[in-house]
This record gives C-alpha cells, sequence and structure tokens, in this order.
C-alpha cells in the first residue's frame, strides 16, 4: 500500500491536530493446546504460551508508531474463550486461570487480555458454568483480565436463564470491587450475537474460526470525522454529510490497514481484520456526542439522536468496506458514556437518559456501555435492561451488548470517577419498575423469524 505525499501531510494533520490514533493492536492467540486434565498445568501451558506468542507485540507497536508517526494507545491479546479448554479439568473455580492470564500480560506488558469467556445462547456446560461463579473472583483479583459472555443469537435467541444469572454475576462482581466503585463491572460485558475478532475490550476473544495468532486492529478518529464536519459547515444536505463522514472514514481505514499489515509481517502472524470504530476517549475533542451535535441536533440524546447516529455509523461502514477487503469486528460507532465527554455533559444536562441510549443502540456498533446504575439495583432490573439490549441485536441481526456498572453506595445523579480511558460516569437512573417475573421465569426467548435462513 502506497500513499501519496498529500495524503501524509493530511494523516500528519490529523495526527497531530484532529487526535486520530490507532486505538489497538490486539493479538489473538489460540489456546485449545493449552488444555489438560490437570488445571495448574492448564494455567502453565496458558501461561507460558501468552509470554511466547505475545513477548514482542509492544515492541512491533511501539517501533511501527516511530516510524509511522501514529500513536498506537492500547495493545491487547485476546485469547480462545477460557470455557473451551478448561473442560478435562473438572475445576469449578477457573480464578488460578485469570491470574495465570494476568501474569502473561503484565509480562508481556499489554494493557489488557481478553477472553475469560463462555458461549451460553443455548445452554450451560459444566465449564460455562464454572467460568460464571469464576467471573467475580476472575475481576477482583486481577488488573488487566477482560470477561465476556454470549447470552443470545438471532439463529439461536436469548437464553433467559443465562440472563438472569448474569445480572446476579454483575452485583457480586460490583461488591468483589466496591472499593473502587464498581470497577470490575467494567472489564465485564454480555454480547447478542458475538463476533470471533473484535479487538475492543471488553469483549475482545477469538473464535474456533481464527488462525493459531491473528493480529487485529481497532482504528479510532472522531475527532478528525468532527473536524471534517466543522469544515463543510452547517449550509449542506445530509448526503454531503454522510459522503464527508464515508471520506474521511475511508482515510483512517488505509492508515489502520497500514499499521495492522505491517504489525502482522513484523510478528511473523496473520494479519486478520481492521475495526473501523468510533471509539471516543475522555480527552476533549475525541467525543462521538460532539459529532452528532455537529451534524444537527441540540445535544446529544434530543429528538434526531438516534437518526444522526444511524447516519454516522452507517457512513463509517461504507468508508471502511471501500478501503480494506478486511474489514471486520464491530466497526461504527461506540457510545461508551463515561468514556466520552460530549456524552457525560450530556447526562448532566438531562439530555441523555437510559431510555434513549437504549434507543440508539438499535443503530450503533455495540450497545450499552459503560454506563453506571445504582449500587442497589435489583438484579431483576438488571435482567430486564440486559434482555432488552439482547433482544434489539436478535431482531436486528446486529451485534448488541451490555456493560452496566452498578456503582456501590451511588444513586442516581452521583458521580463516579473511575480515570483515564474509563473516565467519569454519572449513575443513571433505571426507574422505579423492573422485571421480577421476567427474570424468575427462566427459559429462552424463542430466535425471531428472520433468524431462520439458510
Amino acid at each position: 500500500m502506497s500513499f501519496t505525499e498529500r495524503e501524509i501531510l493530511e494523516t500528519i494533520r490529523m495526527v497531530a491536530l484532529e487526535t486520530l490514533d490507532i486505538r489497538t493492536t490486539t493479538l489473538g492467540i489460540n489456546l485449545l493446546d493449552c488444555a489438560d486434565p490437570d488445571l495448574e498445568a492448564t494455567c502453565e501451558k496458558v501461561y507460558a504460551k501468552v509470554v511466547q506468542q505475545g513477548a514482542e507485540l509492544v515492541r512491533v507497536a511501539d517501533s511501527i508508531s516511530a516510524d509511522y508517526g501514529v500513536p498506537i494507545v492500547n495493545k491487547r491479546i485476546a485469547v480462545t474463550p477460557i470455557s473451551w479448554l478448561v473442560g478435562p479439568s473438572g475445576a469449578g473455580d477457573l480464578v488460578p486461570v485469570a491470574r495465570a492470564l494476568d501474569l502473561a500480560a503484565a509480562e508481556v506488558g499489554v494493557d489488557f487480555i481478553g477472553g475469560f469467556s463462555a458461549y451460553v445462547h443455548k445452554g450451560f456446560t459444566r465449564a460455562d458454568d464454572a467460568v460464571f461463579s469464576s467471573i467475580p473472583g476472575a475481576m477482583a483479583e486481577t488488573e488487566r483480565v477482560c470477561a465476556s459472555v454470549s447470552l443470545g443469537s438471532t439463529r439461536a435467541g436469548i437464553n433467559m436463564d443465562a440472563v438472569a444469572r448474569f445480572s446476579e454475576v454483575i452485583l457480586e462482581t460490583a461488591d468483589r470491587t466496591a472499593s473502587s466503585g464498581g470497577l470490575g463491572c467494567a472489564k465485564l460485558v454480555a454480547f447478542c450475537n458475538a463476533v470471533e475478532d473484535n479487538p475492543f475490550v471488553a469483549g475482545a476473544h477469538i473464535g474456533p474460526g481464527e488462525a493459531e495468532s491473528v493480529l487485529n486492529v481497532g482504528v479510532s478518529g472522531p475527532g478528525v470525522v468532527r473536524s471534517a464536519l466543522e469544515r463543510l459547515g452547517s449550509e449542506v444536505d445530509l448526503v454531503a454529510v454522510a459522503e464527508t463522514v464515508k471520506r474521511t472514514a475511508f482515510k483512517v481505514t488505509r492508515m489502520g490497514e497500514l499499521v495492522g499489515r505491517e504489525a502482522a509481517r513484523r510478528l511473523g502472524t496473520t494479519f486478520g481484520i481492521v475495526d473501523v470504530s468510533l471509539a471516543p476517549t475522555p480527552e476533549i475533542g475525541d467525543s462521538v456526542s460532539d459529532i452528532l451535535e455537529a451534524i444537527g441536533v441540540d445535544r446529544t440524546g434530543a429528538p434526531g439522536t438516534i437518526a444522526v447516529l444511524a447516519l454516522l455509523t452507517d457512513a463509517v461502514k461504507k468508508g471502511g468496506a471501500m478501503a480494506s477487503s478486511a474489514v471486520g469486528g464491530l466497526s461504527g460507532a461506540f457510545i461508551p458514556v463515561s468514556e466520552d465527554q460530549g456524552m457525560i455533559n450530556a447526562v448532566a444536562d438531562g439530555a441523555l437518559s437510559l431510555a434513549t441510549l437504549t434507543g440508539m443502540t438499535s443503530v450503533c456498533s455495540v450497545g450499552l456501555d459503560m454506563v453506571a446504575v445504582p449500587g442497589d439495583t435489583p438484579a431483576h432490573v438488571l435482567t430486564g435492561i440486559i434482555a432488552d439490549e439482547m433482544a434489539i441485536g436478535m431482531v436486528n441481526q446486529k451485534t448488541t451488548a451490555a456493560r452496566l456498572i452498578p456503582v456501590p453506595g451511588k444513586g442516581p445523579g452521583e458521580t463516579v470517577e473511575w480515570g483515564g480511558l474509563l473516565g467519569t460516569a454519572i449513575v443513571q437512573d433505571p426507574g422505579s419498575f423492573g422485571a421480577d417475573v421476567l427474570h424468575r421465569r427462566g427459559g429462552r426467548i424463542p430466535a425471531p423469524l428472520q433468524g431462520y435462513k439458510n
């Protein structure tokens, strides 16, 4: 892939003035050959393989960043879902595996390691059961390990037994990490229609169709898109807006693929995908909310928000698809409430509610992301919120997720500071009604008619 002098200068401007970056280089590592009847042996194999495969990731990412002048913010590892390799041991406590992953991640210097995961959208194996039981302890006792679970899909429906149990897991995790504002829940997410090549945490893991190892890249660029729209002005129509976003996403994606292919080459691994997602940070100017307001709503959450978010997400996907045949992961626009200063401001101003956020997830990349709720929120209320999110994904044949954080000791309107990339959250009000009977019924919500395709 070659670049013209004009494109190089344009990239320099985007990096220097518009917060363009490669959000993450994520190395996927297949751990299926680490399975062993002895859990301690499994842990040793997991540690050894992650360290061996990931030893050069940080060095390579830093060298590429220096060579190309593009910041690579995070270096991460994603592994095979742990439930797939602990079955032979029959162990019920998998926290030792999480510790092994955490130690390996620290040894190679990555920010996070994803894959303490289970797929339970149709039912539980004994290993899945062990993962669920171990998540609170794993999140409390590790720094870098992230967990994810698949609770539903368009083809399978929604496993409501798993949704109800996951609600209890969230509350226990919040309680176990109460001293840090329930921070363990920030490393924990539930999916409908989970994807196998997601480079973003907390849901990063690699599925059974992936290679022995694979390098996936997540690109970002809310500041670049916002600047392009500001230069465009407010007098043009929405077709011009969409075209501008599409062209900008094209440029960002080309840079992401260049970095990803070069990183894979230097690591001696397979290049996987570029996830073209507008992933915000708490940094001023790096906000998806600012883009929505630049397109045409007074405040994120105001009437029209879902429409402009749909335009934005679609244009980003189209621009990415034009630039690369390897677009994958989630791709679109993320709306993590605590990680986007514009979203934080919209919540503080009363413009953005939990109900509006849920509506927005029908058209964005993922779903309810980094949403703080009161620490005393009942499990049945969490079940209802998660089930709604899974249903949006199931019916619309898209990936949706829920990363909810009950904040111990905090109520609606109060603030919790997590710092760094996780930012600041204003606790949302889930309302005074819940879903107690739904929580207790169990069973499965059947797959929708559109799921029966062949």
